[in-house]
């Protein structure tokens, strides 16, 4: 069935301005009321993001579907950067489709879990929901310099847990090929944890697929905004801006520095992570008169 067309479509990454990185969770109730208004508006919303199917499930979908989502609109999941993908309906999630050729070897994944647990389990925990790649995440009871302290450390000894299994790697500017002189991995290391997986796995690849599945329902709208808290969140309105939408980017984290885009790069006054996020899509509600 063919949906009415929004002036609007949006991408927004998870953690941070969608859900607070210090409870993990949606924690602005405006946030919520105004995703569903915006659905209910017709306006196409991709959540973009590293984060597992189940962490969404739990943490955007589950409050979405409580607090009443309607029964006509678009929207859609691709997590872990693009190797997890799924729609969203009124009931919640549909079918999850995991990208098994980007995963990670089994024999590496148990080596990082037991490196957890022997040696840094104080400070982090391994993430058994990602289906694809490999997240080590900050406790959150413990304070977030101490977790910075104990990261440096815990990417090194990744990055040789890798390199001992024959995977080629990068982290930084270090790179570690495989026997056959290739790298199809690489380390990423956030705030709040560090990721191993797939270098073709990233936001860009993840906004195509987004809408390519938006476009299965009915024509695009050509005004897009993206929004996210880190670098690599730019590169869904990268991918917008080469497909040739109208679009800015959102960034709700400033402060790790503004690149320079082609694009106009919004940054939402004083505030950060989840509360420029609710600014944000209350700015839109208000812009597309949407009833509340």
């Amino acid at each position: 069935m063919s949906i009415p067309v929004s002036p609007l479509g949006l991408l927004l990454d998870v953690d941070g301005p969608i859900a607070s990185p210090i409870t993990r969770s949606i924690s602005t109730p405006s946030i919520l009321a105004d995703l569903i208004t915006l659905a209910a508006g017709h306006v196409p919303i991709a959540f973009i993001t590293g984060r597992s199917a189940e962490f969404i499930r739990e943490q955007v979908v589950a409050p979405l579907v409580a607090a009443g989502l309607p029964e006509t609109f678009r929207m859609y999941g691709v997590c872990e950067k693009g190797a997890v993908w799924f729609p969203i309906g009124a009931n919640g999630m549909g079918d999850v489709v995991v990208d098994q050729s980007v995963a990670l070897p089994m024999a590496a994944i148990d080596g990082v879990r037991q490196l957890v647990s022997d040696s840094f389990a104080a400070e982090m925990f391994f993430d058994e929901t990602k289906q694809a790649m490999i997240s080590v995440e900050q406790r959150t009871d413990v304070s977030h310099a101490k977790f910075l302290a104990r990261q440096v450390e815990f990417n090194e000894a990744a990055f040789a847990i890798m390199v001992q299994h024959g995977l080629g790697v990068r982290f930084d500017d270090r790179r570690s090929p495989d026997e056959f002189g290739r790298i199809p991995f690489r380390l990423d290391a956030t705030i709040i944890s560090t990721d191993i997986e797939s270098v073709t796995l990233d936001k860009d690849h993840a906004a195509k697929r987004a809408l390519a599945y938006f476009a299965e329902s009915g024509p695009l709208p050509r005004l897009w905004r993206s929004m996210g808290d880190s670098r690599s969140d730019y590169r869904m309105a990268d991918h917008l801006y080469e497909a040739g939408y109208d679009v800015s980017h959102v960034d709700v984290r400033p402060s790790d520095g503004i690149l320079d885009r082609p694009y106009r790069v919004i940054v939402i006054g004083d505030q950060i992570h989840d509360e420029a996020g609710a600014t944000f899509l209350r700015y839109w509600v208000e812009k597309l008169a949407l009833p509340a």
